[in-house]
């Protein structure tokens, strides 16, 4: 596992940090995930999104529904990104955004990733 990229994004005081790993099998993201958690205690979510050939799998972390793993793995998709594991740890900031807003930030963070990289 190889981190590739990070970013960060700041919507109404929520703040957003992106991290993407480029992977050689499926065991590693447990270990990527079990790692972010234990530097990221007080975050409120751990999404991701990844794809390893034909498997792909995404976790909400208990946003709503679509609203932050989806969003991840239709831009790892769209950019035919493969063996690629993308991760976005939000920090609630006391305003909820609302689907339309929460999705597009997570979306815009991954993207932002692979621009960064």
């Amino acid at each position: 596992m190889k981190k590739i990229s990070d970013s960060l994004i700041i919507e109404k005081k929520s703040k957003f940090y992106g991290f993407m790993y480029e992977l050689e099998n499926e065991n590693e993201v447990s270990v990527i995930l079990n790692n972010l958690k234990s530097e990221h205690k007080k975050a409120r979510h751990i999404c991701y999104a990844y794809k390893i050939g034909v498997i792909e799998r995404k976790n909400e972390d208990k946003e709503p529904s679509n609203t932050a793993g989806l969003p991840i793995l239709e831009v790892i998709k769209r950019n035919n990104l493969d063996n690629t594991l993308i991760v976005v740890v939000r920090y609630f900031g006391g305003t909820l955004l609302g689907r339309g807003l929460l999705t597009r930030t997570y979306s815009k963070c991954a993207c932002l990733l692979i621009k960064n990289k």
